[in-house]
Formats: C-alpha cells, sequence, structure tokens
C-alpha cells in the first residue's frame, strides 16, 4: 500500500545575486562586477519565499594571474536554498582585470583652500611626515606622483598655524596605510 503525495508546482524567479570574489593573496580586482541575473526555479512554496541575500554567485580566482581574465558562470558558483535549480545566469562569462597589488611611498601635497584674513598670505605649507605609504594596484599606485591631505581651510588666519589633517586616497582602490593623518603647518606673512 503506498501513498502518492501532491506534486507541488515548480516556479521560476529572476533574482539579482551578488557576486563573491576569492582573489589569492597579492592579487587585486581592478573592476568587479558587483551582481549577476540569476534565474531560479523550485517548488513554488521555495520559489515565492526567495529573497536576493541567500542567493550568492562565488568566483574562485585561485589559479588567476595579473591581466584580463574571462570567467564562464554555471550553476556550480551559485550558492542557493536547498531543492532549488539554476535555470540561467546572466551574464554567464565576466570579464575582469586582475593586477598585482603593491606599495609605494609618496610625497603628501597640503590641499590649502579659503582667504586667509585681510592681508595676511600663506607661504610654503610643510608636512610633518612629509610622504605616506599607499597600497593598491600596481598599474594604479606606479601612475600616481603624489596622495593630498583633506581640505585645509585659510578662512580668517592671519597668524602662522598647524592642523592634524587626514592624507586621502586618489582613487577608492589605493589605500592610505601610514600615516592616515599628517600635521600641516602654514606659515603665514603679515602685512
Amino acid at each position: 500500500f503506498a501513498s502518492v503525495g501532491k506534486r507541488e508546482r515548480l516556479s521560476e524567479k529572476l533574482i539579482d545575486a551578488a557576486v563573491t570574489y576569492n582573489p589569492p593573496r597579492g592579487l587585486i580586482l581592478l573592476d568587479p562586477v558587483q551582481t549577476v541575473k540569476v534565474r531560479l526555479r523550485g517548488p513554488d512554496r521555495r520559489i515565492r519565499n526567495l529573497v536576493p541575500y541567500v542567493v550568492d554567485v562565488v568566483v574562485d580566482l585561485a589559479d588567476s594571474a595579473p591581466g584580463t581574465l574571462d570567467l564562464h558562470l554555471g550553476p556550480e558558483n551559485v550558492l542557493r536554498p536547498e531543492e532549488v535549480e539554476v535555470v540561467s545566469v546572466e551574464p554567464n562569462t565576466l570579464r575582469l582585470r586582475v593586477d598585482r597589488e603593491g606599495q609605494r611611498t609618496l610625497p603628501v601635497l597640503p590641499r590649502i583652500v579659503g582667504e586667509p584674513a585681510a592681508g595676511a598670505s600663506p607661504l610654503t605649507p610643510a608636512v610633518f611626515p612629509p610622504t605616506a605609504v599607499v597600497a593598491g594596484p600596481q598599474s594604479l599606485i606606479s601612475s600616481l606622483a603624489s596622495v593630498t591631505t583633506s581640505p585645509i581651510s585659510l578662512d580668517g588666519h592671519a597668524l602662522t598655524f598647524a592642523q592634524t589633517v587626514p592624507v586621502v586616497s586618489p582613487d577608492p582602490l589605493v589605500r592610505v596605510l601610514e600615516p592616515t593623518t599628517v600635521t600641516v603647518q602654514i606659515p603665514m606673512e603679515s602685512p
């Protein structure tokens, strides 16, 4: 004696899934694709309750070398709930640029803004320490001549002053390692 259960209807849903990258140590991804569209199929109750954060596309870059890569995405890249199958991933190929990560010491240039008090004029500012170490893609940091500080306002200043300010990264892929702040001394010349 066997009982036959009612078979649940299948449904499909298209989800914007986040892409997670696993690059090897020492390499950095220059222009990662943040999301892809994943079409999923499964039992109606599973599909209706499906939310984007439970679906993740994982890209393993373990065997990658610097340069441009074309990576195929398939069901094996998609983490998803049980009973749900991958129908398609769009785009199914990602073109990625990978570069070596490097470090470089660069001069810090203060960013001076505003107008001093009447008659006063700023002389050449001094930065302590005068350099900062940055890290990022070698192709990017090799083209940098310097890093800057956040703006330092001269507004209302008539006498020499010093201000501690953050060192600003010129690009989101470049990190300021040390120091993250510098002291800028701005000598002022009175009339």
